[in-house]
């Protein structure tokens, strides 16, 4: 009932959710992330490292070694204390060299535990094989191992760490600076949601000249810059990416039957209807029952079953939805009869299989 009563109040606050920044709803074409990825080491881990058997590690640290001036064999080597690991991290849009950003460790090997390890120099290629980035410092799991053979306990994932600003840029990141026509992919296509983008921009930056903006598809703007701003593109994208669009919302009810969570949009609506609701429980119990025979009657003991069926019905509870109900009406009437969020989960996908539910059903 309370998680009921929380869902209504956030139906009530979503009608009245203000306009939303454009750059909360679009991308700008080349202004975009890169991922970069790295092959490592992780040395000084308390014999948490990697076992014998993980070969490519023992290489790597020979090849380490032989590039200081120390020859040894791989095989005469012990790793406990060291761990293969991929480096991943994410290159911003316009980095420039010598910015800190932060990089993700994962072992790749066998190691229990990469707490308190120190990441050694790493070079994070791009997609293209150059070398954009490279990464060391001291990693953070954020999870530990206590104890070992079968009296341990794990918190959270050891085997992944972060090194916060671990990772230092030594080439400019890939990006294409907008020049004279910015084109926006909206992160989530929709024709009423592009038209409204359109219709904000030619307001904001209303000329003589033809419309600046215009919508090429429903995930797709192209916007020219306007003459004023020549040379100062940044200074009308700062201006572009807070103009404020009240976007369209999609009547969608999101169902997660594993966790028991619905989440309704406000604009959902519910076709005329009648729901009769109620519980039918089956109980079947069998009880073992020994017969023994007199002293002296002539007989054996015998183990005889016996079963009760039992049946309960509960008493329908009925929901009248009128035309033009909204889910708001739908929620406040369902708690009312005392549905649990299990019991609306299947009135909803009863709802739409009669075709009295006027929204896009996704069930995760």
């Amino acid at each position: 009932m309370r998680l009921i009563s929380l869902l209504i109040a956030c139906l009530l606050l979503a009608g009245s959710l203000p306009a939303a920044r454009l750059k909360d709803l679009v991308d700008i074409e080349g202004v975009r992330d890169n991922q970069i990825i790295g092959y490592g080491l992780v040395v000084g881990l308390a014999r948490t490292g990697d076992s014998q058997q993980t070969i490519f590690t023992n290489q790597s640290l020979t090849n380490i070694l032989e590039r200081m001036g120390v020859s040894v064999a791989p095989t005469a080597i012990m790793v406990k204390n060291t761990a293969a690991v991929m480096v991943t991290a994410s290159l911003p849009a316009f980095a420039q060299p010598g910015l800190h950003i932060d990089v993700t460790v994962a072992s790749t090997g066998d190691a229990a535990n990469l707490r308190g390890g120190i990441l050694l120099l790493t070079s994070l290629r791009g997609a293209d094989g150059q070398v954009y980035a490279v990464a060391q410092g001291p990693v953070v799991t954020g999870g530990f191992v206590a104890g070992r053979g079968g009296a341990s306990q794990t918190v959270n994932h050891p085997t992944v760490g972060r090194s916060p600003n671990g990772g230092t840029v030594e080439r400019a990141a890939p990006s294409i600076a907008p020049k004279s026509v910015v084109r926006l992919q909206l992160r989530e296509s929709d024709f009423t949601t592009a038209a409204r983008i359109v219709d904000a921009v030619n307001k904001k930056f209303a000329s003589p000249a033809p419309p600046l903006a215009h919508a090429e598809n429903s995930g797709l703007i192209s916007i020219a810059i306007p003459p004023e701003f020549t040379s100062r593109e940044m200074e009308f994208m700062a201006e572009l990416e807070n103009l404020a669009v009240e976007a369209d919302r999609p009547a969608r009810v999101v169902i997660n039957e594993r966790t028991g969570t619905i989440v309704l949009g406000k604009e959902v609506r519910v076709a005329p209807v009648a729901i009769l609701h109620g519980n039918l429980t089956v109980e079947v119990e069998t009880v073992e029952t020994v017969s023994q025979p007199n002293p002296l009657a002539q007989g054996t003991t015998e183990v005889v079953p016996q079963t009760t069926v039992g049946t309960k019905e509960e008493k329908a509870r009925t929901v009248i939805l009128k035309q033009g109900a909204t889910v708001e009406e739908l929620v406040r009437a369902l708690s009312a009869i005392g549905s649990t969020p299990r019991d609306i989960i299947a009135i909803l996908q009863s709802l739409r299989s009669a075709g009295a539910l006027e929204a896009e059903v996704e069930v995760n």
